[in-house]
Parts: C-alpha cells; sequence; structure tokens
C-alpha cells in the first residue's frame, strides 16, 4: 500500500512539475505552445488556429501594462512627488496647482488670527488718532476673514498698503517671513512643474508617424521585413536610432512558460544603419537571416503565428535637446506578406515633395516567394525567373514615370519604356496613367526590352 500510494504521488507530481499556469484555457494554450515549439504529439505537427491577442503596446505608443498588488505604492508615488506631478493629467495637476495655494492661504490666515485673538485685537479694534488703545498686531484684522485677506496679499505680495503688521508682535512678524518662504518655494514648484509637462518630449512623439501595416518582400536578393517612418514638423530629429523586438510566448526546453519572450530584431546595428537621418519618411529594414526569429516562417506560418513585434524610434528633440521616443507595435496579422510600400518622395523642379497621402499605401509584388527564408537559403532558389515577365516591371519606376514633366522629349520617352517610333512615344503622352492596371495594360501591349529590366537596380 505504501509503495503504491507512493508511485501514485509521484505520478500526481510529475503532472505537477511543470504545471505553471492556474486555469484550463491557460493549460490548453502551454499544450499549443508546446506543439509550435515543436514538441507535437506523436511527430505530427499541425498549423493552430491563430487566436486573438492582447496587444502589449498599442499603436500610439502607449504600454498595455496594468499593475497590480504593489505594496506602499503611494509612499513610493509621494517620494518621488515631482516625477508624479509630471505624470498626471493635466485635471489633476490644475486641482493641485490650487489646492495648494488655498490651503497655504487658509492656514497662514488662520494663524494670523489667532495671533490677533490671543493678542485681544478683535475685542478692541484700533481707531485712528487714539493713542490709549491698545496697539494691534496686524492693523485693519478684525475677523477672520480680514486675516484670510491679508494671508493672501502678503503671499502673493500685492501689497495693497491698507493692512499691515506692526512692531507690537513678534510672532506675526516672523509668521510673514515664514508665509514669504513658503509661497516662495510653492511657486518654483508648481511653476517648475508645469513647465516640464509642457515642455516634456512625449508629446514631440506625437508628431513622428509609423506605417500601420509592415510588409515583408524581397530586397538585394534576399526577404526582408520593412515598416515606414516618417517626422511630420520641420524640425529634426537629432541622433535618430531605431530598434526592434519581437514579443512572443515562449517555452524552454525545461517547461518555463514565458508569456513575454522578447528577441532583438536586427536592424542594422552593426553597421550603423540603424542611426537614419529623418528629414523624409524612411523604410526601416530588418533582413531575415538565420539570427532573425522570422527565419523559419513563410507566408502560411505567418498567418497562424502569435507574436507582436515593437519598433522603437529614439532621438533628441532639436529644440529642447531632450530625449524622445515614439513607439508603435505590428502583430502577426498586420504584416503583408508579398508587399512593398509605394513611393512617398518625389523630385520636383526646385526642392523634394513628399506625398503623406501615400505614407500607409503597399502595392503587391509578382513573384514574391511564399517559403520562408531558410527554406529559401536550403533549396537555393532564385528570386525572379529570367527573363522576368513584364508584370514584373518595379512599380516605384512606374510613379517615377508618372511624376516626370509632361514637356520632355519623345525621344526621352521612348529610350525608358522601350518604344521604337515617335508613334509610340506620342501614345505614352496622352495615355492617362491614373491606375496601376493602365501601365500593366500598356506593358502588354508595347514591346519592352526584357533584358534592361531584370533587375531593378539597372533601371
Amino acid at each position: 500500500m505504501l509503495a503504491r500510494h507512493g508511485w501514485s504521488r509521484r505520478q500526481d507530481l510529475g503532472k505537477r512539475r511543470y504545471s505553471i499556469v492556474s486555469t484550463e484555457e491557460d493549460g490548453h494554450k502551454v499544450s499549443a505552445l508546446g506543439s509550435m515549439n515543436g514538441h507535437s504529439h506523436n511527430g505530427k505537427g499541425h498549423a493552430p488556429r491563430r487566436k486573438h491577442r492582447n496587444r502589449f503596446v498599442k499603436k500610439n505608443g502607449q504600454c498595455n501594462v496594468y499593475f497590480a498588488n504593489l505594496s506602499n505604492k503611494s509612499q513610493r508615488y509621494m517620494a518621488d512627488i515631482f516625477t508624479t506631478c509630471v505624470d498626471t493629467r493635466w485635471r489633476y495637476m490644475l486641482m493641485i496647482f490650487s489646492a495648494a495655494f488655498l490651503v497655504s492661504w487658509l492656514f497662514f490666515g488662520f494663524l494670523f488670527w489667532c495671533i490677533a485673538f490671543f493678542h485681544g485685537d478683535l475685542n478692541a479694534p484700533a481707531v485712528a488718532g487714539s493713542p490709549s488703545l491698545l496697539k494691534p498686531c496686524i492693523m485693519h484684522v478684525n475677523s477672520f476673514l480680514g486675516a484670510f485677506l491679508f494671508s493672501v496679499e502678503t503671499q502673493t505680495t500685492i501689497g495693497y498698503g491698507f493692512r499691515c503688521v506692526t512692531e507690537e508682535c513678534p510672532l506675526a512678524i516672523m509668521a510673514v517671513v515664514v508665509q514669504s518662504i513658503v509661497g516662495c518655494v510653492i511657486d518654483s514648484f508648481m511653476i517648475g512643474t508645469i513647465m516640464a509637462k509642457m515642455a516634456r518630449p512625449k508629446k514631440r512623439a506625437q508628431t513622428l508617424l509609423f506605417s500601420h501595416h509592415a510588409v515583408i518582400s524581397v530586397r538585394d536578393g534576399k526577404l526582408c521585413l520593412m515598416w515606414r517612418v516618417g517626422n511630420l514638423r520641420r524640425s529634426h530629429i537629432v541622433e535618430a536610432h531605431v530598434r526592434a523586438q519581437l514579443i512572443k510566448p515562449y517555452m524552454t526546453e525545461e517547461g518555463e512558460y514565458l508569456p513575454l519572450d522578447q528577441r532583438d530584431l536586427n536592424v542594422g546595428y552593426d553597421v550603423g544603419l540603424d542611426r537614419i537621418f529623418l528629414v523624409s519618411p524612411i523604410i526601416i529594414v530588418h533582413e531575415i537571416d538565420e539570427e532573425s526569429p522570422l527565419y523559419g516562417i513563410g507566408k502560411e506560418e505567418l498567418e497562424t503565428e502569435n507574436f507582436e513585434i515593437v519598433v522603437i524610434l529614439e532621438g533628441m528633440v532639436e529644440a529642447t535637446a531632450m530625449t524622445t521616443q515614439a513607439r508603435s507595435s505590428y502583430l502577426a496579422s498586420e504584416i503583408l506578406w508579398g508587399h512593398r510600400f509605394e513611393p512617398v518622395v518625389f523630385e520636383e523642379k526646385n526642392h523634394y515633395k513628399v506625398d503623406y497621402s501615400r505614407f500607409h499605401k503597399t502595392y503587391e509584388v509578382a513573384g514574391t516567394p511564399c517559403c520562408s527564408a531558410r527554406e529559401l537559403q536550403e533549396s537555393k532558389m532564385t528570386i525572379l525567373p529570367s527573363p522576368p515577365p513584364p508584370s514584373a516591371f518595379c512599380y516605384e519606376n512606374e510613379l517615377a514615370l508618372v511624376s516626370q514633366d509632361e514637356d520632355e522629349d519623345d525621344d526621352e520617352v521612348g529610350v525608358v519604356l522601350g518604344g521604337n517610333t515617335k508613334e509610340e512615344g506620342g501614345i505614352i503622352q496622352m495615355m492617362d496613367f491614373g491606375s496601376h492596371l493602365d501601365l500593366e495594360r500598356l506593358q502588354a501591349t508595347l514591346p519592352l526590352d526584357t533584358i534592361s529590366y531584370r533587375r531593378e537596380s539597372a533601371i
């Protein structure tokens, strides 16, 4: 019996050995996570359905984190009262601002009233031209309302000249000195807090823009994850640099469950590509290589993945030299496979124009491999066929052609589009390039030089 009891107890302990969740739903999450990590039953993997994931960082940059069961929270916050006041909302800040002055005025008003009361000034009011009467401590303070008005006049240094302290009571003189010092401290603290709250660089992040979606496509023969950032102000972000992290649940080999495992995404830190000159919108590129957490994820796996990519842009505000940080995030459902961003920068006659109406727009690229970067590397596939079809003509170059001046020579148009006669050039000038479909139909009818359009870099 004892041996059987010990064996059953060891079985229960073995079942609870890696039990680090408290509900049945969390248990299903852990079992599904083990399957995604490669520990599936019977050696057969299956693609689980993607479940709704709460954002760790919202699209506006706020962290979706709630702190609970903090010990001595009030004492810790009061120990750093200045930061607490700066972080609080404006409505509460104005309430604290008003309450600080009202409390100090009422306190010293009550103190002056007590001094006048115990000196007997309230029972025998002073009368001008009567030297026989008792000289008061504070002139013309005959009630609490008069003492409160004297307190306000003293702390705000209004000085109407009607109420004043006499040399009769040294205690009243000391109270005036103390109130003046306290008033200066309150003024300095409140003005400093309001100025710091107004000038804090957190508001500068409101004019730093991230694209709504991230994309995965081929760049320079390699699969890359890309997203776009922009600056809506003419003032620059000095020493701007970007970072990215992939956050997803992970279970270690020992059975430890990590609900928010963070993995860095290399955006060119080693070679300095993470430092950007953010004058016009820039596309940030993460090359999916062997060290990337996305190395084994293809198009089908992306549809079932449950991760979040947090992107961070940091730099110093040019006007205040204070460091600011803008954040955003992309869920797996917000990453478009086989897409690229539409160009937003166009060259004009005397300047460059940035069209922010195209900032969030993407277009699909035909011929993008659907396999993962690992499978692409193992099979050593070529990205583009040789020669490519006419539809593989780069969309950025099409928009560049649309933005060219209408007064270009017919010969130059013929060279760019592969035309051989002036009639073809005249047709091209008269056509409306209002949509991408028009250009595709045009490319299907015109004889294009397939050799010259084999790579985008040759255009």
